[in-house]
């Protein structure tokens, strides 16, 4: 008894003594922030400059606060990252910024799906028409990479490097097997032939039906990449669909034999070549400006008067409030009801970039769409993805607008129910017994035995009804007939070019186009252009920031670009409810 109390009194001091020291690591920590953000101030852009885009980092919908991002911390990089809406707006405002005299592209690859990729590239076409030059050099390019710098004017390649140019692909990671060994059963309960969403925990390889969408998509997204840079290249479409199927870019020397690069260069000589476009002597540096750092924007509108929001809606669908990088149905719900009350808002935009979630939040942010049509426009802007939930919460908006590349419809619900009977009984030893007082009272909460046909059959009935309910949401928001939905839903991908042919989306825009259409609906002539969430304050930032996210933080920094198989199963692990989702993590490249 003694040294059992000798041993509580040496944990509870080794608490104590940790606690202390995460105080005083604490007070570090905002101490070096209150120097930081004190210290910071904005970029002052030198004259003659060149804007450097180097797109190595996270690109999310909406710049996140990262109150971290200037901390050297153990284990953390401070890695940066700039929304897709900052990046687009600073390249809008170097066009007419007059110390800016053109971009140096210097991307490789492009972490973000190709809406994302085809914003930032129209967003340098523009730019283009200012007259400045665009100049592209990569030692290294990505199809991705290639598909940006395809908008430069000259375009050059390490003379040692390699140009990849050989078609998309996609794949998926399958568990059935590895759940089958570890003892793990999936129950599945789903409507939708299509609905693939479920295939990685029941089967080893993609249905017949997934096949069949993933193709199509896939074909619709290839038309888009290729058309893109047949314009900007002067190269045909059937030309370069033979180049890639043929494997024809192997060597630097052969991508410029097919015209893909203007030449080879090391980066030196096209140092060489800005620096004259720039009139400064050889010996000087270029002034260059990150975009990471310039913090110019086109003007907003007018101050004070009408505004037409944009709401950022991205990320995995989920009860509750969520945080950054995802879409909470109670904390989303709010925004939509705060712009439908606010007399100054006189018209939302609402971002969808979400592969969809929870179909009970989807409804609850579906009806605050449906009340704030009812007040002022709503018009609906798709980003990567706007499927399943993500299609659910747009199909009220008057209008959807989406990109050619978009990932949208997946009109299907499903649920999936562990059984763990096996891993507990068969590889753990553990069992359990359970008393109750109803006959159904333990089902869908003890996941160490299967469902039994008659509790299977009623879980069936609640996705059906999901389903119809969610038809019924896009059939009346779209004007269509529910079994037409039903014909082009059951869980089926399309992308955005596809869903204008089938009436789920009225036509294909950026979302600058989103937001003059929802101000020419609303009879705006003169307007502010008002973005939301509204951005936290550092301090604010820092004390919401959860343990969940610091611990993806340093996930990013170990595991890089694989940090997403983590992210998937994590997501999956912690589902609950039925869900209205895309299949899987859909990654081309």
């Amino acid at each position: 008894m003694k040294a059992f109390f000798k041993y509580v009194l040496a944990t509870i001091t080794g608490i104590l003594i940790f606690s202390v020291l995460m105080f005083f690591i604490m007070i570090g920590i905002i101490g070096a922030m209150v120097s930081s953000v004190g210290s910071k101030s904005e970029t002052v852009t030198p004259s003659n400059a060149v804007l450097l885009i180097n797109l190595d980092h996270t690109i999310t919908e909406k710049t996140e606060p990262n109150p971290f991002e200037n901390l050297d911390l153990p284990g953390y990089s401070g890695a940066r990252s700039l929304g897709l809406n900052d990046m687009v707006s600073r390249i809008k405002a170097a066009k007419d910024d007059g110390n800016i005299k053109g971009i140096y592209l210097n991307v490789s690859g492009v972490n973000a799906g190709f809406p994302t990729a085809k914003a930032i590239r129209e967003a340098i076409l523009d730019f283009k028409n200012s007259g400045k030059f665009v100049i592209a050099f990569s030692d290294v390019m990505s199809q991705k990479g290639y598909y940006i710098n395809s908008a430069a004017d000259e375009i050059y390649l390490n003379p040692q490097g390699s140009l990849d140019f050989r078609g998309l692909a996609t794949s998926v990671m399958f568990f059935k097997e590895a759940m089958d060994k570890l003892g793990v059963d999936m129950q599945i309960l789903k409507v939708g032939t299509y609905k693939s969403a479920v295939e990685p925990f029941m089967m080893n390889s993609m249905s017949e039906a997934n096949k069949e969408q993933v193709n199509s998509y896939l074909g619709s997204i290839y038309d888009t990449f290729l058309s893109d840079i047949s314009a900007s290249k002067k190269l045909s479409v059937d030309s370069l669909r033979g180049i890639a199927n043929g494997y024809l870019i192997r060597e630097p020397e052969d991508a410029k034999k097919y015209g893909f690069v203007n030449n080879l260069l090391y980066k030196d000589e096209v140092f060489a070549k800005i620096r004259t476009k720039l009139g400064i002597d050889e010996k000087k540096d270029i002034p260059y400006v990150s975009i990471l750092d310039y913090t110019n924007k086109p003007s907003a509108g007018e101050a004070g008067g009408d505004r037409v929001a944009v709401l950022y809606a991205y990320g995995e669908i989920i009860d509750g409030e969520g945080m950054d990088g995802q879409i909470g149905g109670d904390k989303l719900s709010r925004e939509l009801r705060q712009l439908r009350l606010d007399d100054k808002v006189k018209a939302v935009v609402l971002r969808v970039n979400s592969p969809g979630g929870s179909a009970l939040a989807s409804e609850n942010i579906w009806r605050e769409v449906d009340l704030t049509k009812k007040v002022k426009p709503v018009i609906v802007s798709m980003g990567d993805y706007a499927a399943s939930g993500g299609y659910y919460i747009s199909a009220a908006a008057d209008s959807i607008f989406a990109d050619p590349t978009t990932l949208t419809g997946s009109i299907g619900v499903f649920g999936m129910i562990p059984n763990f009977q096996r891993l507990f009984n068969e590889k753990l030893g553990v069992h359990f017994d359970a008393v109750k007082t109803a006959k159904f009272a333990d089902m869908d909460v003890d996941m160490d035995r299967p469902l039994t046909e008659e509790e299977k059959t009623i879980i069936q009935g609640g996705v059906n009804k999901i389903y119809q309910v969610f038809m019924k949401r896009v059939a009346d928001g779209r004007k269509l007939d529910v079994a037409y939905v039903d014909s082009i839903g059951q869980g089926r991908v399309w992308t955005g070019k596809q869903a204008v042919d089938l009436k789920l989306v009225d036509r294909i825009a950026t979302l600058d186009e989103a937001i003059k259409a929802a101000a020419k609906k609303a009879k705006l002539d003169n307007y502010r252009v008002s973005e939301y969430p509204r951005m936290k304050d550092p301090f604010s930032s820092i004390l919401s920031t959860s343990k969940e996210k610091i611990k993806m933080w340093m996930l990013e920094d170990e595991l890089g670009d694989y940090v997403k198989y983590y992210s998937e199963l994590k997501k999956v692990s912690k589902q609950s409810g039925i869900q209205a989702r895309i299949p899987y993590l859909v990654e081309i490249y």
